[in-house]
């Protein structure tokens, strides 16, 4: 009866602590969705929230480097030979990013702005002067002019023109010139019949302290998902360059911003001018950047693949005879028909035959890889490294005598690595919001782990009772078996052998001494 007495407190117990757990579980799910959706609200591109400030202006140091392939063996290439370049770089400018006329439109759902964007050169970080470093490279606009005449009859008279002033299919210029202009004599004289071209020609002509147009985003606040996502560039939903309404898609955001609470299943979007379409991102591993855990996207193979490889991108094939293999993309509809082929560096994720017709091409995913690590509960950027080349296609064009002996090549020219790492201000902050999510939302968990001690603890000084109980009791049956004879002892006996009634106080028992047995 005793033992049964003892259980049932202590499944009692238990079953209480079972059921504050369950609760507390509970409990802690609901603080995990208050939390959740109050990132939802607080995480929204409107005046007054956390991030708007900070997506206007973005505080990290962004920083810009261009890295040039500087052809080695010009004579024997113009021959036939295979070309040989050498990679020079990099050349580092400070990134200034902000949204202009910033504005917000449909009722406050979406934000309308211009990306701006200045450079500053700094020499520290640089391998050199660019107003003094040359480089030997492909002629960019002779190769722009000839391919529009290709065929025609004004490509015999371009092709004397260059020839008669010593116009080459290769040019050298500084770095300078190359990145923010120079006055081309091919285009010089075109503008004299076609006013709407351009005379100077530059890789960044136009892009210091200029935008690339209107972008109308959504807020974020009638769908998380949305935040920051692109609804309209210059005006238009969707692009006219491509052969496919797919291809033509305006996905994800700008690259700027993206949405909280992010998986790893999920694919990131994102729309960029320069490569004229959108392209996406896909988790590869987790990391961790100043202390703030991060999801690493970046990517895949299938992005840039051909055709063949993935269907998809059939649209982006300028025409069914100008579609590249894998890795390559030629961007010449949205570059004034400029034979212009983008990839990654070094021809990183491209068909073989690509890095291997090009001397000095040597690609390394740690170097030349587009990656972006988010922390999955904001969706902050906490490092980010944009890497893209710039390529021309060179082969023979009929009417210009000098390229009759050229192979086709891709030819690299130049790539970028846009890059930013989180400063430690910005990094301190999103700490203390990760530590106040993490604590609002186990808070529950640390009462439940606090019971689950508490019972341990209980449960032991139970043990502990019913032990020295255990104890007491085996005592005292056993006590009457080692008694000696000499034992001076007092029990309970009845005055006689008959027990006596007193009709007050009904049956009683006499305290007798026991009769010592020696007398």
């Amino acid at each position: 009866m005793t033992r049964r007495s003892c259980a049932i407190p202590a499944v009692g117990v238990i079953a209480g602590f079972l059921l504050v757990a369950g609760f507390g579980l509970f409990v802690s799910q609901v603080f995990h969705n208050i939390m959740n959706n109050r990132l939802k609200k607080e995480i929204v591109l409107v005046e007054g929230s956390r991030v708007f400030e900070s997506w206007k202006r973005p505080p990290p140091p962004v920083y810009m480097e261009f890295f040039f392939f500087n052809v080695t063996n010009l004579d024997e290439f113009l021959g036939g030979a295979k070309p040989e370049v050498k990679q020079i770089g990099p050349y580092t400018y400070r990134e200034y990013r902000y949204k202009d006329n910033v504005s917000m439109v449909a009722n406050g759902s979406k934000v309308s702005a211009y990306n701006t964007k200045s450079f500053v050169f700094l020499r520290e970080k640089s391998v050199g002067d660019p107003a003094v470093d040359s480089i030997t490279t492909v002629n960019i606009p002779s190769w722009a002019v000839m391919n529009k005449l290709r065929g025609s009859w004004k490509a015999g008279l371009l092709a004397f023109s260059m020839g008669s002033v010593g116009i080459s299919l290769f040019t050298t210029r500084t770095v300078d010139e190359l990145l923010w202009g120079y006055e081309d004599p091919v285009l010089a004289r075109v503008s004299q019949t076609n006013p709407d071209v351009e005379k100077v020609f530059g890789l960044m002509y136009k892009k210091n302290g200029s935008n690339d147009g209107e972008f109308i985003y959504h807020t974020g606040q009638q769908n998380y998902l949305d935040y920051g996502r692109v609804e309209t560039w210059k005006g238009q939903s969707k692009l006219s360059f491509w052969a496919s309404d797919q291809s033509n898609s305006i996905n994800g955001s700008d690259g700027s911003a993206f949405h909280p609470l992010l998986t790893k299943d999920e694919r990131i979007y994102i729309f960029t001018p320069d490569l004229c379409r959108s392209i996406y991102m896909e988790f590869e591993k987790d990391v961790e950047v100043k202390g703030i855990p991060a999801y690493r996207f970046t990517p895949p193979r299938s992005v840039l693949a051909s055709k063949e490889e993935n269907p998809a991108n059939e649209g982006f094939c300028v025409s069914p005879q100008e579609c590249l293999g894998t890795g390559l993309l030629k961007v010449s509809p949205c570059r004034k028909g400029a034979p212009v082929v983008a990839s990654f560096p070094h021809f990183h994720l491209a068909d073989d035959k690509y890095v291997s017709a090009i001397e000095g091409m040597s690609p390394q995913r740690e170097h030349h890889q587009t990656f972006l690590d988010l922390n999955p509960t904001t969706g902050v950027i906490v490092r980010a490294n944009k890497r893209a080349q710039v390529n021309i296609l060179i082969n023979k064009v009929s009417g210009f005598p000098k390229t009759r002996d050229l192979n086709e090549t891709v030819f690299p020219v130049m790539f970028l690595n846009e890059s930013v790492v989180i400063d430690d201000a910005s990094a301190a902050r999103v700490q203390k919001l990760l530590l106040i999510a993490a604590l609002v939302s186990n808070f529950p968990l640390i009462i439940v782990g606090l019971g689950a001690i508490m019972l341990a603890v209980f449960i032991l000084l139970l043990i502990r009772d019913r032990k020295k109980k255990n104890e007491v009791k085996r005592i005292a049956f056993t006590k009457p078996l080692y008694a000696t004879s000499n034992e001076d002892d007092t029990s309970y006996s009845p005055v006689s052998a008959k027990e006596k009634e007193d009709p007050q106080n009904g049956t009683y028992i006499g305290l007798t001494p026991k009769a010592d047995p020696q007398t």
